[in-house]
């Protein structure tokens, strides 16, 4: 359903900030992962038609969608990073307002708008300004605002910033939901908004796409490289300084890594499963290692 073709992004000054990016999406959520600066909100507007590549397609349905926008946008639910609202209107309002940009009818977006206010937990604040609302109240009107008009796909970026525990547990099961006969795609440096429901995983870092497949994909590619290891707190940079440590617990009697390695880091290290934290980290500990600048992987 979507493509995109060889994208790249420089801005001015010469920064790249997308490398010649290639992907295929059907109907599933795509998780892509990355560091702050790894290019995933450039190549998020790209997709969501805000911004134009400098070289490279994005096709959708076989059309291309930098020479004809409307074809995506009719279909196309975003959620940018940075997300205005107007702080005067209520969230009722703010939500009509957009659905009528949206061409959606007076009478199907009454019933749609109390139906996100339900779903996305604002109904006690439906009345209050927006802004009265705390950050993670307007993440929420975010959220409805991109389902809006059902759309066919679904872009979102760092979605759950500022969002409690239970609502990024609520907005996942959501979107997951969703993905069931749709395209999204979820950018997130924060590996557990993606583990327990993207089907697909692309890691990017420096505008470059590392390494695409399923969850157990990257797992079984660590299975037998993840050790736990009880160090003294003097010897904790040392082991850092040797190996990728993706955890750190202070206990009463030491410090407890959780690290990967090849081989047993220390006599009593204890091998552990993997989980996609660790698959991440060695993805992009891997690619630092052995990928030159300018060097893409497609799948």
């Amino acid at each position: 359903m979507l493509q995109l073709i060889d994208i790249t992004k420089v801005y001015k000054g010469g920064k790249r900030a997308v490398d010649s990016m290639t992907m295929n999406l059907g109907p599933g959520m795509l998780g892509l992962l990355g560091p702050n600066g790894a290019g995933k909100s450039s190549l998020m507007r790209i997709v969501s038609t805000v911004t134009k590549p400098t070289s490279g397609q994005v096709r959708y349905q076989g059309s291309d969608v930098v020479a004809k926008p409307d074809l995506l946008r009719r279909e196309l639910g975003y959620l940018p990073q940075d997300f205005g609202v107007y702080p005067n209107l209520t969230s009722r309002e703010f939500l009509s307002y957009l659905a009528a940009a949206k061409g959606l009818s007076a009478r199907s977006a009454r019933a749609r708008i109390d139906e996100l206010i339900q779903l996305v937990n604002l109904t006690e604040a439906v009345k209050r300004p927006l802004g009265t609302y705390s950050g993670g109240m307007l993440r929420r009107v975010g959220i409805a605002q991109a389902l809006l008009a059902d759309p066919k796909v679904i872009v979102v970026d760092e979605p759950t910033a500022g969002l409690d525990p239970e609502e990024r547990v609520r907005f996942r099961n959501l979107l997951g939901d969703l993905a069931a006969d749709r395209v999204v795609m979820l950018s997130t440096h924060i590996v557990s908004d993606v583990e327990s429901v993207a089907s697909d995983i692309a890691v990017v870092a420096q505008g470059r796409l590392l390494r695409r497949g399923a969850p157990d994909e990257l797992l079984r590619e660590i299975d037998g490289q993840v050790w736990e290891v009880m160090v003294a707190p003097a010897d904790v940079p040392t082991v850092q300084a040797r190996h990728v440590v993706s955890r750190m617990v202070r206990t009463a009697n030491g410090v407890r890594l959780r690290l990967l390695a090849a081989a047993p880091p220390s006599p009593d290290a204890t091998r552990v499963s993997p989980d996609l934290e660790d698959a991440y980290l060695g993805v992009i500990h891997r690619s630092a290692e052995r990928i030159p600048t300018g060097q893409a992987v497609r799948r």
